[in-house]
């Protein structure tokens, strides 16, 4: 991948995925189909309902999260604190995985009652959850695909996130080349907030929240 792709700045690494809705990396679209097919046969109907996703759309999730007013009579918190408590949860725009089409968010479609809004919390993929059995399918068998959890919690600063999978191939080679000199190329350009704090500490931020996952 170039710099454009990514920092999620271009598409020109996607390919459609019709039945899904979405683009993933042209790299990852048959393992993809290869794990749905295996996973079809054990009873779950795997959708990604979020994968590519663009700069412009992770920097509007950041400033509305970096920006939502505290509570009456709550003092805001500083700015360091914001940019961690967010990052828990969501990426730097720029740095989010999301960028490279090599990542997916996954649900069970055929456990999803007439309805249902998905939230992605960690409660659906718990025992008792709706897609508890999914998850327990892909813990088992996404490896066999190349697929893997980069957020269990474990290493990464990122909280665990039990539906978020990745094409470690593609993905892996992403990860290494996206370096802290061309982040802040890209956040300098942009009209994100909390840039200044965020550019004043970046290489940690790039060494906790970007390089640091749970490998396969």
């Amino acid at each position: 991948m170039n710099a454009l792709e990514l920092t999620g700045r271009a598409r020109t690494h996607l390919v459609e995925v019709p039945d899904q809705g979405c683009q993933l990396h042209r790299q990852v679209t048959t393992p993809f189909e290869q794990l749905r097919g295996a996973a079809t046969k054990a009873g779950f109907d795997l959708v990604a309902v979020s994968a590519f996703r663009d700069f412009e759309r992770q920097l509007a999730i950041w400033n509305a999260k970096y920006d939502k007013p505290a509570a009456p009579g709550v003092v805001a918190a500083a700015p360091d604190d914001r940019i961690d408590a967010i990052l828990q949860w969501s990426a730097l725009p720029g740095a989010s995985r999301h960028h490279w089409g090599t990542d997916m968010d996954l649900i069970d479609r055929a456990a999803s009652p007439p309805g249902y809004r998905v939230r992605l919390v960690p409660e659906e993929y718990a025992p008792g959850g709706p897609f508890a059995a999914a998850a327990e399918w892909l813990e088992i068998h996404a490896g066999r695909f190349g697929f893997f959890r980069p957020y269990r919690g474990i290493c990464s600063g990122v909280q665990a996130e039990p539906w978020h999978f990745s094409f470690a191939p593609t993905a892996e080679q992403a990860r290494k080349n996206l370096t802290p000199a061309l982040l802040r190329e890209v956040i300098g350009q942009a009209d994100m907030s909390g840039k200044d704090a965020v550019l004043a500490r970046l290489e940690d931020i790039v060494g906790r929240y970007v390089r640091s996952i749970d490998l396969p």
